[in-house]
């Protein structure tokens, strides 16, 4: 392979990540899909619609996710979440963080760039302060206080820290077989759990289900299949092209938001290039622009009041912090890594779920207050 090979191959990556964004962009606005809309659903209605179409996307993910490693697709040991390390405090902290401000701040990264998309000016702002604090917490000052507290902290599994990896080496499978037997355990515990309720057959449920994990796996198979070069001309390394980690990546949105702003702002600067996940995040806005426009949804909204405007600076600054500590987000821990069965992605889902537990409670007294 040629270096302009590798150019041109760099480019249908890049372009396959913004059209499946798009997608997934298109999908959410559509289906209304939103982790903390859903922990909403069940936590103060008791409807818990959207909490199984979020584990439907989760169960789909984990199998695709297994089906790419199976039939020897992907090396999970090169994936994003990869680590011989279980880094359950940083999980742990950085989710009820990451859980906390996404109620405080009406929706996850996720949401956010949708909600940019359908002309929400409170997501827009959420966007730059939840960017610019993930940033710190990459390359700033809370990277340093990371870095030499709960990052200190971590269980060594050498043979790596995810269900897959601990079965095989207590069963002696090889690697894709192992993955294989506890994906199918995982999905079928959540598919159970999804279908028993028969009032959520319905063709926006099962479209956002089906829809959202299909979309996970398809970022698994454009940057890990698509975009591997076993032998890069330049380096004569394996690499995977325009992810800016240098492994398989999926969906993720905390550190893409930081690294937007980056190129963004020092676009003149040549030596920043376009990466996988800067793409996705486009791709995210520009295909829920496009539905809103579509159904007639697009509508320009601001912030209520002063509460409402510091509620949405808190939480934003809490999950740009958090979201980097704990790893990922609620798509990027919660489904891209969870695909992989990365043990420190249970934890991060679990820590996110109790944070915003605690702040739906936090809202509850900021209303009676005002009462």
């Amino acid at each position: 392979m040629q270096v302009s090979d590798v150019q041109a191959l760099a480019t249908q990556v890049l372009w396959t990540s913004f059209v499946i964004s798009m997608v997934f962009g298109a999908l959410a606005q559509r289906t209304h899909f939103c982790t903390m809309g859903a922990l909403s659903d069940a936590v103060n209605m008791g409807d818990y619609s959207r909490l199984r179409q979020w584990a439907l996307a989760v169960a789909v993910a984990v199998l695709g996710f297994a089906a790419l490693v199976f039939a020897e697709q992907i090396d999970p040991s090169k994936t994003l979440y990869a680590s011989s390390r279980f880094q359950w405090l940083s999980a742990l902290v950085g989710g009820l963080m990451f859980g906390f401000g996404m109620v405080l701040a009406s929706g996850c990264g996720s949401k956010t760039l949708v909600r940019v998309g359908t002309g929400n000016l409170k997501s827009v702002i959420v966007f730059f302060i939840m960017g610019v604090a993930a940033y710190a917490t990459l390359r700033g000052i809370t990277a340093v206080a990371r870095s030499n507290t709960v990052d200190l902290v971590f269980i060594d599994f050498p043979a790596g820290a995810s269900l897959g990896h601990l079965l095989a080496s207590a069963s002696g499978l090889p690697v894709r077989i192992a993955f294989t037997v506890a994906a199918l355990l995982v999905a079928l515990v959540l598919l159970t759990w999804v279908f028993k309720d028969r009032e959520f057959w319905t063709s926006d449920n099962l479209l956002a289900g089906f829809g959202v994990g299909a979309v996970v796996v398809a970022m698994w198979a454009g940057s890990g299949v698509l975009g591997h070069v076993a032998e890069h001309p330049e380096t004569l390394e394996e690499t995977f092209l325009t992810t800016g980690s240098s492994r398989i990546e999926a969906l993720t949105f905390t550190a893409p938001m930081a690294y937007a702003l980056d190129w963004l702002m020092l676009f003149s600067d040549k030596n920043k290039m376009l990466s996988w996940s800067v793409v996705s995040v486009g791709g995210v806005i520009s295909g829920s622009t496009l539905m809103a426009l579509i159904r007639k949804e697009f509508r320009w909204e601001g912030f209520r009041d002063t509460t409402d405007t510091a509620n949405h600076i808190i939480g934003a600054m809490l999950m740009g912090v958090g979201g980097v500590t704990a790893l990922g987000c609620t798509v990027g821990q919660g489904l891209s890594g969870i695909s992989t069965l990365s043990l420190s992605s249970f934890v991060a889902v679990a820590a996110i779920i109790a944070g915003a537990k605690i702040a739906f409670t936090f809202q509850m007294w900021q209303l009676d207050r005002s009462d």
